[in-house]
């Protein structure tokens, strides 16, 4: 590497550390909202980080959303500091709770539910943030973001919506899941949305002391074909976006955990179709303290991406 490029990294690095610590010495306060959602025929909660000034400004902000993993809640990112970490950012943070839906339209609902997740997330919740607050109602003011079942979701939302986010991002995304669904239709394992008696319980108590979403499984199903898996699959999903039409896409994932490898099978097919998109790897395991750290340079770029596609301004009205 040329002396002059190394040098630029190591500043770059160290520019991108410091503004990480900086982050540390400041919180933003988190609210608490409860909205009705047709979607899903229930109340439901979400966190939302405004930024510093909001009150005052008169100015129109970009927005994050970040999905929580299965067994998580809308409290996950806050437990994870990201009231710190958005502190350093002219930027609206949503964090809704789904449970264990996996973001997508369920094909089947039962228990007098109805569980059209996907929905949810892409009409009911953006449609209230972006009538209640002071946003940039359009892709380029929007990014999304997730963990496990979240980066999942975030890579299957974004990519069935690409008309409205800029950027996705999926830290250790659940890929394989889909496969998992596949192989239970096949009659080859066991059905994967169920939880063990002792995680339903714990889940419960979770959801009691936190006052978030009370049945964490939804009741029903969410596929009963193979071609409905392809449906709501992102290997499936990224082929069908024009080229010219995809969103800024982001992965990273832990060198310990078992969905490395498909982490890095999403990327060989996005390097093998000449799709844009940035990856990295680190030590770490399928956990918070491996999110805690991946989700600081994730906001930085997605920040980066959004105000790049505003033209770098945020407007009085």
């Amino acid at each position: 590497m040329p002396y002059n490029l190394f040098r630029a990294s190591v500043v770059a690095l160290l520019f991108c550390c410091l503004q990480i610590d900086q982050t540390r010495a400041k919180s933003r306060p988190v609210t608490r909202v409860t909205f009705y959602s047709q979607s899903v025929a229930r109340e439901l909660a979400f966190n939302i980080i405004l930024p510093a000034g909001y009150e005052s400004s008169g100015k129109r902000y970009p927005v994050l959303y970040l999905l929580h993993g299965r067994g998580s809640n809308l409290d996950s990112w806050v437990e994870m500091g990201v009231a710190e970490y958005a502190s350093s950012y002219d930027l609206i943070v949503v964090m809704p709770d789904v449970g264990a839906s996996w973001y997508v339209n369920w094909v089947e609902s039962s228990g007098g539910e109805k569980n059209d997740w996907e929905d949810y997330i892409t009409k009911d919740l953006i449609g209230y943030v972006d009538s209640h607050f002071r946003t940039f109602a359009r892709r380029a003011g929007r990014a999304i973001d997730g963990a496990s079942m979240g980066g999942y979701g975030a890579l299957a939302l974004g990519l069935m919506h690409p008309d409205l986010f800029c950027s996705i991002n999926s830290h250790s995304g659940g890929l394989r899941f889909i496969d998992r669904l596949r192989a239970h239709l096949n009659g080859e394992s066991d059905d994967p949305l169920i939880f063990s008696p002792e995680k339903i319980a714990t889940l419960k108590a979770e959801a009691k002391a936190t006052n978030s979403l009370k049945g964490r499984t939804p009741q029903g199903r969410m596929v009963t074909t193979l071609d409905e898996c392809d449906a709501i699959d992102p290997f499936h999903l990224i082929l069908t976006v024009p080229p010219d039409q995809l969103s800024d896409i982001r992965l990273d994932c832990g060198l310990d955990e078992s969905l490395l490898e498909y982490s890095r099978k999403f990327a060989e097919l996005l390097m093998e179709h000449k799709i844009p998109f940035t990856y990295a790897q680190a030590p770490g395991r399928h956990d918070s303290e491996n999110w805690t750290r991946a989700v600081q340079h994730s906001m930085a770029h997605q920040y980066g991406v959004m105000m790049k596609q505003l033209g770098g301004m945020l407007p009085v009205d």
